[in-house]
This record gives structure tokens, sequence and C-alpha cells, in this order.
């Protein structure tokens, strides 16, 4: 295959595929354009990991249904603020009579318009789980938070673009990780972090914009796959305001950095991009003086996380009246039935509870997602548990 047609994983995998053919290690790395500590590290991936750390798989978002017109909602809470004692199902028979021109929405649909607007009294329940969004933390010892983000793709000698995907210790400003990947798409960066939870340790936090991976703008409470894994490692989500850079300065000024040392000029292909990014890695954290730690290097003041990393355990859920693993495409089902949960929450395990007639509650974890009833097959969004309350 010609070097210009040619992805990382093509790159990786025709390397890997030579060495096993019996070529020296040598001789590959110089007609690649690499470094023989470089081929080394692609070789030592291999052989740990096998072909899913070459691959990359797509994954599509999931789209929500339309929220319900504001009307009918405000309708809603205008009879459950005359008969304060009526629950969902009474509500609705209600709207029918009094609207018969409405189409009416589900009575699931109405219970969590009324728990949305905290008209509907539900046991308390301990919740040790973490938040996503604002507020940010400012934290001054390594690992309780971390940043991501992809610094902006660039273009090849060989014409593919490159998007490097770069983790910093947000107090020490150590980097973690710079990764150079040919999509934004979430295999690439769980195998990415992934391996630098197995070298550093797991962060108490991690703060990253609203953009792919990190986040899913139309799924189920804007979480993507990556952030419920995330979740159930301990990690607490944090993300930036849209359109405010300024809020992950630190990430964003070591960018400019990364532009400037090694990616100007950009090398001919992923494998020789992958080595300066590697180089600048080493200089950055152990030769370069850092103004803003008073002239030290990262790498003086960042030690790897107390926590290591380990496949997280599955949820239970002692509380609910059963346990469901989430179908790969998003649903939960319970016999026959099909119910649309989001493909963020794909292959978890989820928590049901009967909260109110023939009404149940989804749970994940500690959060509480929403309701689904009888009739409807699709889960209605609560009140978005992963943004913290602010006290």
């Amino acid at each position: 295959m010609p070097w210009k047609e040619c992805k990382p994983m093509d790159e990786r995998l025709k390397f890997v595929a030579r060495l096993l053919d019996g070529e020296k290690m040598s001789a590959l790395c110089l007609e690649f354009g690499i470094s023989r500590p470089t081929g080394y590290k692609i070789f030592n991936r291999y052989k740990e990991t096998g072909l899913d750390g070459l691959k990359d798989r797509s994954r599509r978002p999931y789209h929500h249904a339309n929220r319900l017109p504001f009307q009918v909602e405000r309708t809603i809470l205008k009879i459950k603020r005359e008969y304060t004692h009526w629950g969902a199902q009474k509500i609705r028979d209600k709207l029918i009579k009094t609207y018969p021109m409405i189409a009416p929405p589900a009575k699931s649909t109405v219970h969590a318009i009324l728990d949305r607007h905290g008209l509907v009294k539900r046991r308390k329940r301990r919740r040790h789980g973490k938040a996503q969004g604002t507020p940010l933390s400012h934290v001054q010892s390594p690992n309780h938070l971390w940043c991501a983000d992809y610094k902006g793709e660039f273009l090849l000698g060989n014409k593919q673009y490159c998007y490097p995907l770069t983790i910093t210790d947000y107090s020490s400003r150590y980097l973690l990780a710079c990764e150079g990947l040919s999509t934004t798409k979430s295999e690439f960066a769980f195998a990415v972090f992934e391996r630098t939870f197995k070298e550093y340790g797991v962060p108490g936090a991690i703060r990253t914009d609203n953009g792919v991976p990190f986040a899913s703008p139309n799924a189920f409470f804007g979480m993507s796959r990556l952030s419920v894994w995330w979740l159930r490692l301990g990690i607490q989500i944090e993300r930036i305001k849209p359109g405010h850079p300024e809020q992950n300065g630190r990430h964003e000024r070591m960018h400019l950095t990364l532009k400037k040392e090694a990616t100007k000029p950009a090398s001919f292909n992923f494998l020789q991009q992958q080595e300066r990014f590697d180089q600048f890695i080493e200089i950055y954290n152990n030769e370069r003086p850092h103004q803003a730690l008073g002239g030290q290097y990262p790498g003086e003041l960042y030690t790897p996380s107390a926590k290591t990393y380990r496949p997280p355990d599955e949820p239970e859920y002692p509380y609910h009246d059963r346990t469901v693993r989430v179908t790969s495409c998003g649903r939960i089902c319970i016999g026959k039935r099909k119910i649309n949960l989001s493909r963020a929450f794909a292959c978890q395990m989820v928590g049901i509870r009967e909260v109110a007639d023939k009404i149940w509650l989804v749970s994940f974890m500690d959060y509480d997602l929403g309701f689904f009833d009888e009739d409807e097959c699709r889960v209605e969004p609560t009140q978005n548990p992963f943004i913290p309350k602010k006290l």
C-alpha cells in the first residue's frame, strides 16, 4: 500500500507483520523512517494487547427523542400545582379530558417532568457518584486532576490528517501522553487512556471540553462511552463551558509549545510524527524549565497516582427490583419489551425499581437516569444527575 494511502493502524500492522515474518528491526525502522526505540515500543504494544491496540471502530452517537412541547409541559405543571396530591396517571387523564386535541404524553413522561421540577417526593439515596461539568476544581497535588484534549488536526507529509490526543497533570503540568491518531473516534482514545492509567495510575478527575469522544452532544445527558467508563473507574468528570477554552488554559498553553516544537514542519507519516511527540514529551517533562513552576521541570514535581488501574467491578443494585444489562444498541430488554436508553450505556449493568404505579426508575451506579412505564418504549430523563450541586 502506498504511504499516502496509509492510516496509522495500517502502518503499525504492516510494521508488526513484517517483524513477525522474520525481518530485522533495524532494517524495518530505517525503511519506515523511525528509531529503534519507537519500533520496539510499537512491537511491545502489539505483544501486550494484540490487534485491539492497533484497530479503530466507529461509535455513532445515540440521538434521543425530541422533548415534549413546552406548552404541554407548562400545562402539566399547572395541573400539578392546582392538585398537589395527584400523581402522573391522574394528571395525564386530566390532560386528556381537558385538552383532547393534544397528543397525550406517556405516564412516565409526565412523571419525569414532575421530577425535573422537584414535584415528586422520592426516597433519598446516598450518592457517591462523580459529577461532570462545572464548577471546575483547582488542585495543588498531582493526580487530583488531569486535563485532556485533542490538539487541532494538521496534515502530515503523506496527506493524512493527524489528531494528537494529549493528557497532562493539572498541578505539575506533567505531560502524561501525546498520541498521534487518525481520528477522534472513541476506540483509539480508550487505548490511549488505558495505557496511561496502567503507567501512571488513575486520577481523581479529568477535565475536557464537550467534544467527541469525551462527550456526545446528542446522547443521554451528553454522556459518551468514554465518560461512562471513567465513572466506572471512580473518576470525576469535569467539562469546561462550550466556547471557553481558557477554562482549560494550562493544557492549551502546552498545546502552543507542542505545535511550535513538534508539528512544524510536520513529519511524513504517523510513525515518524509519533517519534517526534515522544521526544517532545521527554524534553517537556525533564529538560525544559517551566516558568509557572519557578523554573522547575514537571518531572521533578510529578509522582504516579497511588490508585492503580484495574478493570472496574460490575455495579450492584441490592435496593432495586432487578438488574439488567443494557444491550449493545443501548436498549433495556425486559421480556419482549425493548426500552431505548442510550448507546453511551451499552453493555453496562443498570438497576430498575418501581417508584409509582407501573412507573420504573432506571439507575446507573448511584445516578438516577430517568423513568419508563408500561406503554412507553424509551426512558424519559430526569434532572441531570451528573451536574454537581453548588453548596
